[in-house]
């Protein structure tokens, strides 16, 4: 089984190059109304993701136990319901996705954020 690392940056990359099409699709057709959900899925999908996916591989320690799991659910499930969310708010049809898809972004960082203290002389030790 691959390790967490490797399913984050996985999807780190799929997210990006999701993106970056979306980017394409937006230039060409003059229409950036929904540039915001397409920033959210760089920042959220790429750039988070990427870095989890660092962290984890330079601390293998971290990804031992049952809340890095619960980090990659919840980073992966708001992910998948903040981006259309916010491309469904902004088209006037409901906020409902992206306030559900932000609380569990912000969850994911504070189960993050609890797997890094959990680690924090693994992390002493690499330095």
């Amino acid at each position: 089984m691959k390790s967490i690392s490797f399913w984050f940056f996985i999807l780190g990359v799929a997210s990006v190059l999701i993106g970056m099409v979306w980017g394409i699709q937006m230039s060409a057709t003059h229409d950036h109304l929904l540039s915001p959900a397409h920033a959210h899925l760089n920042l959220l999908g790429w750039v988070s993701f990427s870095i989890f996916a660092f962290y984890y591989h330079l601390v293998p320690d971290a990804a031992e136990g049952m809340l890095p799991q619960v980090h990659f659910a919840l980073a992966v499930s708001g992910l998948v319901l903040i981006v259309p969310g916010i491309a469904m708010a902004i088209q006037g049809h409901g906020e409902t996705l992206a306030k559900l898809g932000s609380i569990l972004s912000v969850l994911n960082m504070l189960v993050f954020a609890a797997v890094v203290v959990r680690n924090r002389n693994a992390i002493a030790m690499t330095a």
